[in-house]
């Protein structure tokens, strides 16, 4: 039977001991019959529930949740290690370099005047890191997670839409029309679930329909 790690080890070496020994022969069966795939829908579940603590104010279980995040990045790298890839020291180097690189104006000589020009660099140099590799994002659409909530996601490409001059947003409400925006987005899905069907499935469609015409419309030179 596994050992408990030692307490005089680091608190993250002991997460990181424990995650190999819940994946040992010995270990736990719920643990060592999951795989990449299957933990997805628990990181999702995580975030939401850290967003959750976040928003309550709740400063205790922001804690937990962020233990049960980290659990999933330790869990990944457990898994990625067993297959010869990397494992979890080799990811926090990754981050540290990248953090370090990104940030040229905090470990370097860059001078920056202010928080858009942090932004403009930290896009520069990310696209830099990505050229001439398989994650090279040749698209201005490119860099949108597929598995955003549908809503989330249609907000994001239309700023990079906009931002490319493939698309255009339409006049800005005033602000007294927030309530009945959101009155109207909360409408059209009752309307959706009196008629049996999925909002998010409606939206997700259009707006794979949209991102459609906007790379035809980015490829063939013609803006909107």
């Amino acid at each position: 039977m596994p050992k408990a790690p030692s307490r005089r080890l680091a608190p993250i070496r002991q997460l990181v001991d424990v995650m190999a020994a819940l994946r040992a022969p010995d270990g736990c069966p719920w643990d060592r019959e999951q795989d990449h795939r299957s933990l997805r829908s628990h990181a999702v579940e995580e975030v939401y529930e850290l967003i959750d603590a976040i928003e309550a104010g709740d400063d205790i279980e922001m804690a937990e949740e962020l233990g049960d995040l980290l659990l999933q990045v330790v869990f990944h790298a457990q898994l990625a290690r067993e297959r010869g890839v990397f494992d979890f020291d080799a990811v926090c180097q990754r981050l540290v370099d990248k953090l370090v690189r990104r940030h040229p104006h905090v470990f370097g000589s860059v001078t920056v005047k202010d928080v858009d020009q942090v932004w403009a660099n930290w896009e520069a140099i990310k696209k830099s890191e990505k050229a001439g590799s398989r994650h090279e994002r040749k698209s201005a659409l490119d860099g949108v997670p597929r598995h955003l909530p549908a809503l989330m996601r249609s907000q994001k490409l239309l700023k990079k839409a906009a931002k490319a001059g493939l698309a255009e947003f339409p006049t800005a409400p005033k602000t007294g029309k927030r309530k009945a925006l959101a009155a109207a987005l909360f409408d059209l899905a009752a309307q959706c679930q009196a008629a049996g069907w999925s909002a998010e499935e409606l939206l997700r469609a259009e707006v794979r329909r949209k991102e459609m015409a906007w790379r035809r419309a980015e490829r063939s030179g013609s803006p909107r």
